[in-house]
């Protein structure tokens, strides 16, 4: 059963997480919604529940616009980790 309120779509962007006290990470998302991102990554400690900085740039043709968003760690497994984005919609 599909809990997801927004469609994942593949995405071929990097995001930078931003951890508290310490230095960005760039990560490559393997897919994102109005909502949410899975973030490929390695091991960077981080726990559900966990706050981070997300920002990344999304393509729009002839424009590109950065994006910078709270985010909540949902989940972490082997492959990465997915993030639940605060706040969305036009910024």
């Amino acid at each position: 059963m599909e809990r997801r309120l927004h469609t994942r779509h593949r995405a071929r962007t990097t995001v930078y997480v931003v951890l508290p006290g310490r230095k960005s990470r760039i990560c490559r998302a393997r897919n994102l919604s109005a909502n949410g991102v899975f973030v490929e990554t390695e091991s960077l400690g981080l726990n559900t529940g966990q706050l981070v900085q997300l920002a990344f740039a999304i393509n729009l043709g002839m424009v590109t616009k950065i994006h910078r968003r709270t985010a909540i760690v949902a989940h972490v497994t082997r492959g990465g980790t997915g993030l639940m984005m605060e706040r969305f919609g036009g910024r």
